[in-house]
């Protein structure tokens, strides 16, 4: 939690000061100071707790919950690639979990976050149906699925298909590509 003791001392100090009165070094007004430091204070924590709590009337537990969702998943978002830097083509399907994506790679060594986020409870339900279609010619690559602060799971690591239905816990889960001089072509559906 922030310390608001510094920041009201600095405004009683300055209205002080901005009056032709005293600094906080006066011997004799030391008990003032502090009555006044601590009556401001009060005011100022009350004030800011009146203010939060007004935010959240009329707002049941559910709508709480939902906005709260809300924020998870827009953060989560940001950990996909954006289309700007993926090196194929994305087509988002009914949110971030589910859609295609077709690509050719050449000489790819890096990672790319395709699909997922970051949901308590997802509107479109826990499962996703998975299928890839990955053609190695050279190097290596990884269809993975990662999933929270688990060691991610390889979907396929060789030339050939992958069909799953995924059961996706609550948190973060993610389905990218990782290659190491990856040259070849990678097709992605999921729903």
């Amino acid at each position: 939690m922030m310390n608001f003791l510094p920041l009201c001392k600095a405004i009683i100090q300055h209205q002080r000061m901005s009056k032709g009165g005293y600094g906080f070094g006066a011997k004799n007004n030391r008990k003032v100071d502090d009555m006044c430091y601590r009556k401001k204070c009060f005011r100022f924590l009350s004030v800011s707790a009146l203010v939060f709590s007004l935010t959240l009337v009329g707002c049941s537990k559910d709508e709480i919950l939902d906005q709260y969702n809300n924020v998870v998943q827009s953060a989560g978002n940001t950990a996909l690639t954006s289309d700007f830097s993926l090196k194929g083509d994305r087509a988002y399907g009914d949110d971030c979990y589910t859609g295609t994506y077709t690509a050719d790679y050449k000489d790819f060594s890096k990672t790319e976050y395709l699909f997922g986020g970051t949901s308590i409870e997802r509107e479109n339900g826990k499962d996703i149906s998975v299928s890839c279609d990955l053609e190695i010619t050279e190097g290596t690559a990884q269809v993975f699925w990662v999933s929270g602060s688990d060691d991610p799971m390889i979907l396929l690591e060789a030339t050939g298909s992958y069909s799953e239905t995924i059961t996706l816990p609550e948190g973060g889960n993610y389905i990218g590509v990782i290659g190491n001089n990856f040259t070849g072509h990678l097709e992605m559906n999921i729903e």
